[in-house]
């Protein structure tokens, strides 16, 4: 008798293998990446072409002389990866940190742990998340889009939304007075803010997000209940005091939250299995993330909510399962 050998995740029945999904996320981001190139011109294509070309060198190197196995780099995986990582960091960021935070994310994050599908943490945040507690200067000077289309590192620099929110809420001013000092709705929807590739354009990004369920590359259910989670919560807050608390819109559209909710969270090997566990791991992120904003001392907590959810996913999938072949019709 042939033996059954089930490999690693990501697993998924259909036509679909992890190269056709892993570029199917890469074209789902080039609306929001050229969206970047606009608003922040060569900074964007410079961190972005550091990046891959470091993530796949990285596994390259690592797989043929460490694990001394063959080396996977044409998957897919390590350029999804670079491109996640680029659009965590801001446009005007030196080369050599990007490279580093190339180096942790896929000897750290990925290859430490056997290379896709063994990775418990989404490799892109947590090269993001070491960027940031090293070397958090650079990680929080953010370029000027537009007037910093042809500059790189010596780019014009301001604070994100949530940062002057959080700023200006710790100086005892009120919501409404900052909203006066920041970009409207549209703006913030079409991009027109501080902030890293990831923060900006909304529209792009959910553009995307639609693609990829259209073409089955992700479900709908992660970036629902994140966003839903985001909206009850943060719609709470505001019911009750809207002086210290900015309404649900401004929380979905400022930050890293449709960045993380559509490509981040939504990552094959670091997500639940099912449609309830997924339920349970967006809610988490939502809930966790509005936390660290509203209470934390950082202004974002989107990665951080992904990451300290993605530890809780074994467990999620343990508790959570789908019924068993057959059990519906033994119990009919």
């Amino acid at each position: 008798m042939d033996k059954l050998i089930v490999s690693p995740s990501p697993h998924y029945y259909g036509d679909y293998t992890v190269k056709k999904l892993m570029y199917g996320v890469v074209y789902a981001l080039l609306p929001a990446f050229l969206v970047s190139v606009y608003f922040f011109g060569i900074g964007a294509l410079i961190v972005t072409a550091i990046s891959i070309v470091s993530c796949l060198a990285f596994e390259y190197l690592i797989q043929k002389y460490l694990m001394k196995t063959e080396p996977s780099v044409t998957n897919g995986s390590a350029l999804v990866t670079g491109l996640l990582l680029a659009f965590n960091l801001p446009t005007n960021l030196p080369w050599w940190i990007i490279v580093i935070g190339a180096l942790v994310a896929i000897g750290v994050g990925k290859m430490t742990f056997g290379g896709l599908g063994n990775n418990p943490f989404n490799p892109a945040l947590v090269g993001r998340v070491f960027l940031f507690i090293s070397f958090p200067v650079q990680m929080t000077s953010w370029p000027t889009p537009v007037a910093s289309r042809l500059q790189y590192t010596d780019a014009v620099t301001g604070p994100t939304p949530l940062g002057i929110m959080k700023e200006g809420l710790s100086a005892q001013e009120t919501v409404p007075q900052l909203m006066e000092q920041l970009p409207g709705y549209m703006d913030l929807f079409l991009g027109y803010m501080h902030g890293s590739m990831g923060e900006i354009s909304a529209l792009a990004l959910i553009a995307g997000g639609i693609y990829m369920v259209f073409r089955k590359i992700i479900t709908w259910h992660i970036p629902a209940s994140i966003i839903l989670s985001v909206l009850v919560f943060t719609g709470i807050l505001w019911l009750i005091n809207p002086y210290d608390n900015a309404d649900p819109l401004f929380h979905l559209l400022t930050g890293g939250l449709m960045l993380g909710a559509i490509y981040m969270a939504t990552d094959y090997v670091t997500s639940p299995m099912t449609p309830k566990g997924m339920w349970i791991f967006g809610i988490g992120i939502g809930v966790i993330t509005v936390a660290i904003r509203v209470f934390g001392a950082y202004p974002e907590g989107v990665s951080f909510a992904i990451l300290i959810m993605n530890a809780f996913v074994p467990l999620i999938n343990k508790y959570v399962k789908p019924d068993g072949f057959g059990e519906e019709v033994k119990n009919g």
